[in-house]
């Protein structure tokens, strides 16, 4: 699916997305049309990790990793970490181990036997019960051997006679499509089955339909497979089906704290997760009561990769069922040499020799390489001709190597380490999450690198402390955080108008933030900070620079969370030395087609409205002046890293002062205090 989706034209993807480009149409009206494409057609040059089902070997173990070791057999689930590759690194619930009965090979398919697996413990099938299988590619055909191994009796239906034959070989009664329903009917004695299994893959809902016709009174129906869900209504209610879509591999899948974080259900509560599942399975292929040999069709060694998916994307016209992916054996050894750096080659004219680190100024490298360092921050850095882009590093290696080869990095790793102590960068960015800014940037502090960090700085005050002593050391580099928007022209303009001002000003800054999902990162506290800490302190560091101070103190309300908000609709209330008022309304329960941010600012007879970053209205004496960026939505990403270089060059003053870096951090940390404890926080000076 993902290959096919990627094959597609511009036109072939917006046909197939229609979600997506009402997505894209909203943004070019919010944010301009060159923005817009730009974003797009950054988010479809992204690079993606295929595959999800693997068999291997553990050639290291992180250190909380319990009930596996080095050396040990393991099959690995999960898409970004089972992935088709030499080296993987797979968190311990998406671990089950292999005995010596079980090969690779056969485990390698333990994913796939999970979903099977999933669906059928949905299904509630009981010893000698009927089970019907409509769809016999691999999840089906596992699908029937489980039910088999469960004591079920089992009939499949498929469109291709190929894969019925195979079915009887395995010993079940199996047909085509034509004669499903009357096999059903004698099959099930006239009764009907008393479960289906469906496992087919078709945008048609004949499966559903045909799961209605030969289900049993009160059966229940399971929707395996990607299908149509046209339900018929008149066989469904009258014989009152219980009809349920499998959500891949059982419970815990799609929950970050069960699959990143390791946190696993209690047993008594849940009796089979996604992991459990999958050494169910492994167990079922060592009792012999699963056989997964027959099913496979075609081995490809990885370099051969594209061979395959030319397979089951139609290039090649060839029966095909399971295909594995197979590595060449090596020494364990071969990981504490294996060079994790991949050296590329950037080209000026025709010359293939990489650039020298020392030619520029700036020798940067980048630590992370997600999508807001591709789709905004690199593009900028590209552009300015002081920069010499030395290294990049990621998690996984793939984002980083393909921006490398994008943007013209002298090199990729998947080591940050690497990227700290190589001598020829003079100068760090941190674009990673937000749980390692703070110890990234003292690292790259303490190696004497100028530092970048995007915010937020840190996410709790021992860290601020930390860097405030850090920053206070002799000949300390500079450092920058990525309070962009200060630095927007707009802003400038803004800031200019107001620069005479002999009273305090009130400003109002509103955000149409958006809604969050639950699970997402970003409201983990240990991970992300919270939607304050993580992301409003951009808006209270533009109320400091508006104002050129500090808060002093904060007031805090939000609406009740409900159970579907986390502290993402707030009213902020900052008070500032000079007597100034900044009110800060994000949140998360307006619409996105909406303009994110609107801001108006009062002072001594003007008043000035900058809407969105796309129009500066400025009024004074009675006169309205209104400044316009119609294509494009500026925030500033280049100006700050524009401003951040020439201090580097010049060996002048930060960009923005430390009292602001480490003040408006700690006022972050002081808004989320106020709304929790209800009451007016100081805020200490930095």
């Amino acid at each position: 699916m993902v290959v096919d989706f990627a094959g597609k034209t511009l036109v072939g993807k917006a046909r197939s997305r229609p979600d997506l480009v009402r997505q894209v149409l909203d943004k070019a009206r919010r944010e301009g049309l060159l923005t817009t494409a730009e974003a797009a057609f950054n988010r479809l040059d992204q690079p993606m990790a295929l595959g999800y089902s693997s068999a291997g070997a553990i050639v290291a173990a992180g250190p909380g990793l319990k009930d596996f070791r080095v050396g040990q057999r393991v099959a690995c689930a999960g898409g970004g970490y089972a992935v088709h590759a030499e080296y993987a690194v797979v968190p311990a619930n998406l671990l089950a181990s292999l005995p010596d009965q079980v090969d690779f090979e056969a485990g390698a398919f333990a994913t796939l036997g999970a979903i099977a697996l999933h669906g059928f413990r949905l299904a509630e099938a009981h010893l000698g019960e009927r089970v019907a299988v409509i769809g016999l590619g691999l999840l089906g055909l596992l699908a029937v051997q489980i039910a088999q191994a469960a004591g079920c009796t089992v009939i499949g239906f498929d469109l291709d006679e190929r894969r019925v034959e195979l079915a009887r070989s395995l010993g079940v009664e199996a047909v085509t499509r034509p004669h499903a329903e009357q096999a059903a009917l004698s099959f099930s004695h006239g009764s009907g089955c008393d479960a289906v299994i469906i496992c087919a893959d078709t945008p048609a809902s004949d499966p559903v339909e045909l799961a209605g016709a030969i289900a049993r009174d009160r059966a229940r129906v399971i929707a395996v497979g990607a299908v149509g869900l046209n339900i018929p209504r008149k066989v469904y209610y009258e014989k009152e089906l219980t009809f349920l879509n499998s959500r891949s591999y059982g419970p815990g899948r799609y929950d970050p704290s069960y699959e990143e974080k390791g946190q696993d259900y209690p047993l008594g509560y849940v009796r089979w997760t996604e992991g459990r599942n999958l050494q169910a399975f492994i167990d079922l292929l060592a009792s012999a009561r699963v056989d997964v040999r027959p099913l496979v069709t075609h081995r490809f060694p990885i370099e051969q990769a594209p061979q395959a998916y030319d397979l089951i994307t139609g290039k090649k016209e060839e029966p095909y069922l399971g295909i594995l992916l197979t590595y060449p054996p090596g020494p364990r050894e071969e990981l504490a040499s294996l060079e994790q750096t991949v050296q590329l080659t950037t080209h000026a004219g025709r010359a293939g020799a990489a650039p020298s680190p020392a030619s520029k100024p700036v020798s940067l490298g980048v630590l992370g390489a997600g999508n807001f360092a591709t789709a905004v921050l690199l593009p900028a850095l590209k552009s300015l001709p002081e920069i010499n882009l030395v290294g990049i590093a990621s998690g996984t290696g793939v984002s980083a190597r393909h921006a490398a080869g994008k943007y013209g990095f002298s090199y990729a790793t998947s080591e940050a380490e690497r990227i700290l102590a190589d001598p020829s960068i003079n100068t760090l960015a941190i674009l990673t999450r937000h749980n390692l800014h703070a110890s990234q940037a003292l690292s790259a502090l303490r190696a004497g690198k100028h530092t970048f960090c995007e915010k937020p700085l840190a996410l709790t005050a021992g860290e601020v402390d930390a860097i405030t002593l850090a920053l206070a050391a002799p000949g300390s580099p500079l450092l920058m955080v990525g309070f962009n928007r200060r630095f927007a022209p707009l802003s400038v303009q803004l800031a200019e108008f107001f620069e005479n001002r002999r009273e305090p000003l009130v400003a109002h800054y509103r955000v149409n933030a958006g809604y969050l999902p639950q699970q997402h990162w970003l409201h983990d506290a240990a991970q992300g900070g919270g939607r304050i800490i993580g992301e409003a302190c951009h808006f209270i560091d533009y109320l400091a620079f508006l104002v050129g101070q500090v808060p002093s103190a904060v007031s805090a309300a939000a609406l009740p969370d409900s159970g579907r908000y986390q502290e993402d609709n707030v009213v902020l209330t900052f008070e500032f030395p000079d007597g100034s008022l900044g009110s800060l309304a994000y949140l998360a329960n307006g619409d996105r087609a909406f303009p994110k941010e609107r801001l108006e600012v009062f002072s001594a007879g003007q008043v000035a409205v900058l809407d969105d970053f796309r129009s500066l209205e400025l009024v004074k004496d009675g006169k309205r002046t209104v400044r316009r960026s119609r294509l494009r939505q500026d925030k500033g990403h280049r100006g700050e890293w524009q401003a951040f270089t020439q201090a580097i060059i010049s060996g002048g003053l930060p960009p923005i002062p430390y009292e602001h870096l480490l003040g408006v951090t700690r006022a972050s940390f002081a808004a989320v205090q106020a709304l929790r404890q209800r009451e007016r926080i100081a805020i200490e000076p930095a």
